[in-house]
C-alpha cells in the first residue's frame, strides 16, 4: 500500500485516489455567496470527478441545505465559512444538516450584516464558542494569506492567536486559491500545532473543484470521514490554481462584492494600518538591537521580572 505524507504539494490523481480512498474537496462556494455555479452543476462535477464536496458558502447555508438532498448520490459535508467582525474567516463543518441549520438560525443569522459577504457582528471567539455547542469541526481557512481573512495577520496579537488556535480543531494547510508561499507557511503551522489539517480548492467555479482534496482511507459515511480528520487519520494533496484562473476568479468575486465596497475598504484600511505598524515595529526593534543590544537585553529582562 502506498504511504502518503500528511501534506503533499502535487496535482491530485483523482482517478487513482478515488479507487481506494475517500476524497473530498473541503472548501467550495456556490452562487449563494460569491461562487459561479448552481448546486446541480456542482453535484454533476463532483460525480464526474468521483469525489465528495463540502459546500462552505460565506455566511449562508441555502446551498449546503440544497446539496444535502444529494447525499445518497455523493458524499456531502454540511459547512459554512463565517466572517468574524474582525474580517477573518472560520470554516465550520457539521455531522448533520439539522445542526448546521440550528447553528445558523439560533447562533449566527441575527448577527449577520445586510449582505451575504459582509462581516458578522460576532468576534472570532464568540463564533467558535457557538459552533462548539454542536457536533462540529472548526477550522481556520488559509491562516496565512495576503489579506485580513486569515487568522495569522497583524490585527491579532500573537497571544490572541495562540488562544484562538487552542479553541479550534485545526487549520487548512493547502488552499488552491492561495499563493504557494502562504500555503507552505500554513502547512508548517499545521504540523507545529499538531491538530487536524484539511485542504480544499476554495473553488468559485466547477473547474477549480478537486484541485486540492482531503483524503482518508475508504470510509462509509460522513461521520467516519469527519472522525478520521479529528483523529489526524487523513492527508491533504493538491496545489494552487494557475495565475489566469486566480485573476478570473478574483474578478468575479469583486463584481459580486460591489455592494460591500465601503465595508471592504474599511476592513482593508484597518488591515493596512496594522500591517504598516507591525512592519515598523519589527524594523525599529531590529535597528535598536544593532545600535544598542545591551539596552534591548536589559529592557527585556526588566519586563520579564
Amino acid at each position: 500500500m502506498k504511504k502518503h505524507l500528511r501534506v503533499e504539494f502535487e496535482e491530485p490523481n483523482l482517478d487513482e485516489l478515488t479507487q481506494k480512498h475517500t476524497v473530498v474537496d473541503m472548501h467550495f462556494h456556490s452562487r449563494y455567496s460569491d461562487g459561479v455555479n448552481l448546486i446541480k452543476s456542482i453535484v454533476g462535477r463532483a460525480k464526474k470527478l468521483g469525489i465528495g464536496i463540502a459546500l462552505t458558502d460565506h455566511n449562508d447555508i441555502r446551498g449546503a441545505v440544497r446539496l444535502d438532498a444529494y447525499k445518497d448520490e455523493i458524499l456531502t459535508i454540511p459547512g459554512i465559512e463565517v466572517t468574524s467582525t474582525e474580517g477573518a474567516h472560520i470554516l465550520i463543518y457539521f455531522y448533520d444538516i439539522e445542526d448546521l441549520t440550528d447553528f445558523y438560525e439560533t447562533s449566527l443569522e441575527a448577527y449577520l450584516g445586510k449582505h451575504v459577504m459582509a462581516s458578522s457582528f460576532l468576534r472570532m471567539e464568540e463564533i467558535i464558542e457557538r459552533a462548539k455547542e454542536f457536533d462540529s469541526l472548526v477550522i481556520f481557512p488559509h491562516p496565512h494569506c495576503a489579506i485580513y481573512t486569515g487568522v495569522c495577520n497583524p490585527l491579532f496579537t500573537k497571544e490572541r492567536q495562540a488562544d484562538l488556535f487552542d479553541m479550534v480543531d485545526g487549520v487548512e494547510v493547502i488552499n488552491a486559491g492561495n499563493l504557494k508561499k502562504w500555503n507552505l507557511q500554513c502547512a508548517v503551522l499545521g504540523f507545529n500545532l499538531g491538530k487536524s489539517m484539511i485542504g480544499g480548492s476554495d473553488g468559485h467555479h466547477i473547474n477549480h473543484m478537486g484541485k486540492v482534496v482531503t483524503c482518508t482511507r475508504q470510509v462509509k459515511n460522513r461521520s467516519a470521514f469527519l472522525d478520521a480528520i479529528k483523529d489526524n487519520q487523513n492527508w491533504v494533496i493538491g496545489k494552487e490554481i494557475d495565475l489566469f484562473r486566480k485573476v478570473a476568479s478574483n474578478s468575479y468575486k469583486i463584481r459580486r462584492n460591489v455592494k460591500n465596497y465601503p465595508h471592504l475598504i474599511e476592513k482593508n484600511v484597518r488591515f493596512s494600518y496594522s500591517l504598516i505598524n507591525s512592519k515598523t515595529r519589527k524594523f525599529r526593534d531590529s535597528m535598536q538591537k544593532k545600535i544598542n543590544p545591551r539596552l534591548i537585553i536589559g529592557r527585556q529582562s526588566f519586563t520579564d521580572d
